[in-house]
């Protein structure tokens, strides 16, 4: 699979279905040593991520009746840390919106394993075993922001450059709503709804991200 935009929705988080294989990916040597040594790289700065099972892309498919069908399997959670190669681990990744259309955006703190100490959109995060990447989002919201969603929808699946793979969704807060960040976040801001008035501090892979989001409305 190349990169790029593997399947573009909008889905409900109905109409997205996943499959999982029973047999546990099995890496090639060398990348089951790299794993190894992002693991232990963790361990020394301080980092308490370990290693366990996770979900990786085996492929997915469009149905005539607008269902998405994703096949997953079983793979080393660590797979995701290699900068060339992270054979198709898949994440999960939820843009949050309030009730004005502003974005929820997260400094993510040093600790940990993937961005540290870069501003993120919402929440996001590795796809359990068994767990349908659409059901991630939900968990992840609630999980870092302790807050649910009046509505969730399923975006987009694209493949980024080293081979990870991002399941991104968009939520949208009801107006009532308030969000606690977790330890995961260091400081947390709502940027505007327009894209062109972020901050500078908003970098332009997470600029682009938004503005394709903003492109079907809610």
């Amino acid at each position: 699979m190349a990169p790029g935009i593997l399947a573009r929705g909008p889905w409900s988080p109905d109409q997205v279905t996943a499959r999982w294989a029973e047999e546990v990916f099995e890496p090639p040597p060398q990348l089951s040593s790299d794993a190894d040594a992002a693991v232990t790289a963790l361990a020394e700065r301080g980092s308490p991520s370990h290693d366990g099972l996770s979900a990786r892309l085996v492929g997915h498919q469009l149905g005539d009746d607008g269902q998405l069908t994703i096949n997953l399997q079983p793979s080393r959670w660590s797979l995701r840390l290699h900068e060339q190669d992270a054979a198709n681990s898949l994440a999960a990744l939820c843009a949050v919106r309030d009730a004005e259309g502003r974005w929820l955006a997260g400094r993510r703190a040093a600790w940990l394993a993937s961005w540290p100490g870069r501003w993120a959109l919402g929440a996001g995060g590795a796809v359990d075993c068994g767990e349908s990447p659409a059901e991630t989002l939900a968990r992840e919201l609630q999980e870092e922001w302790s807050v649910s969603a009046e509505q969730i929808r399923c975006e987009a699946l694209v493949m980024l450059p080293n081979a990870l793979v991002m399941f991104i969704g968009q939520a949208w807060l009801a107006a009532e709503a308030t969000v606690t960040a977790d330890d995961e976040h260091d400081e947390h801001v709502w940027w505007p709804a327009r894209v062109e008035d972020w901050p500078a501090e908003a970098d332009e892979p997470l600029r682009r991200m938004a503005t394709l989001l903003s492109q079907v409305p809610r």
